[in-house]
């Protein structure tokens, strides 16, 4: 089913989301992605029916919802705290939904199983919460969540309380039921890690309102305002001055050290550049980059499989990521000289 929401705005203390226009399509798995604080549970509650909103309307698959209770909108939420039952076991938590809605018991048994068996949790089914591990608990509150049939999913920070691997398990276990069921899904996370791996298109959100929308390559590659440019993982953002511009490509300063860009503005500018956009290497090399600069290292940072290295080009600091095992290979540490390339098409200038 599509979801489809119109100037909506909604106060809460004195916090507010504010003039939300989304469409969301039938069977998309969307993901709104922003800082804590940013308005995404709210705005997530809402379209489920916790919220009235204080202006605006929330249509599903061409009906007006806006003043339906929860129950009637055929949604499907499991929340960032999952909120399974201690008392119960996996099952009876799973079966709930079921029994409150008064569906006979032995269409109940087979709904259950079915969904356990989809989540994988089927050899957990008598198991009580508290000896669950965390992805086990997150399996059983998207179970219970989609048990009931739900045209729509929403997933509220899912992932966000469980260890690195569990989640890069979960975020593929989460694509994998989605590609079987086809099921309509709103995912909340401020990590754009998950994001990028996950969403068919995504939303960005800050104080409230919707910052910049769209395909996640075109959100993550050609930021709109430096707020989501360094949000999505610009972590290269400088103040830069157009010099000059000659058939589309520009000569920016960015403070003593000058690159070329991709654009047709002109005067002040903020220039972002992906850290995985930056190719390193020992010796100077034969590239058609438009942008190739040596510099000093002055800094490593272990990111676990990658590693963060901060190149100092004059008075400018760039970031790169390598491999561990190319740190290795080219011997990097603090004080070497390095040279640094990129594509005059890799710079964004905003």
């Amino acid at each position: 089913m599509s979801v489809c929401i119109q100037r909506l705005s909604k106060s809460w203390g004195d916090f507010a989301i504010r003039n939300i226009d989304l469409e969301v399509e039938n069977g998309e798995y969307f993901v709104l992605l922003g800082p804590t604080g940013a308005g995404k549970t709210l705005l997530l509650e809402t379209i489920a029916g916790f919220h009235k909103p204080d202006t605006g309307e929330i249509w599903i698959n061409g009906k007006n919802v806006t003043s339906l209770p929860p129950e009637k909108r055929s949604i499907g939420l499991v929340p960032q705290q999952y909120m399974i039952f201690p008392h119960m076991t996996v099952k009876q938590n799973v079966e709930f939904g079921l029994k409150i809605r008064k569906v006979p018991k032995t269409e109940r048994e087979k709904a259950v199983n079915e969904v356990l068996e989809l989540v994988g949790l089927t050899h957990r089914r008598n198991r009580f919460p508290s000896t669950l591990s965390g992805g086990e608990q997150q399996k059983t509150a998207l179970a219970r969540a989609l048990v009931i049939k739900p045209k729509i999913l929403l997933l509220d920070e899912p992932l966000s309380a469980l260890d690195v691997n569990t989640q890069k398990r979960l975020r593929e276990e989460l694509k994998a039921i989605h590609e079987e069921l086809g099921i309509t899904t709103i995912h909340v996370t401020h990590n754009h890690f998950e994001a990028h791996m996950l969403a068919d298109r995504v939303a960005i959100m800050k104080n409230g309102a919707i910052v910049q929308k769209g395909l996640p390559e075109e959100v993550f590659r050609r930021p709109k305002n430096d707020f989501v440019a360094e949000f999505v993982g610009f972590e290269n953002l400088f103040e830069g001055k157009i010099l000059a511009t000659r058939g589309g490509l520009a000569t920016i300063d960015l403070g003593g050290v000058t690159v070329e860009a991709v654009t047709s503005k002109r005067g002040k500018c903020m220039v972002g550049v992906r850290p995985d956009d930056i190719i390193l290497s020992n010796s100077l090399f034969q590239s058609s980059m438009r942008n190739v600069l040596k510099g000093r290292v002055t800094g490593l940072i272990d990111m676990g499989a990658i590693v963060n290295v901060v190149v100092k080009v004059k008075n400018v600091s760039f970031t790169a990521l390598i491999t561990k095992r190319s740190l290795a290979d080219m011997g990097l540490a603090e004080g070497k000289e390095v040279y640094l390339a990129f594509k005059a098409s890799a710079v964004h200038v905003l």
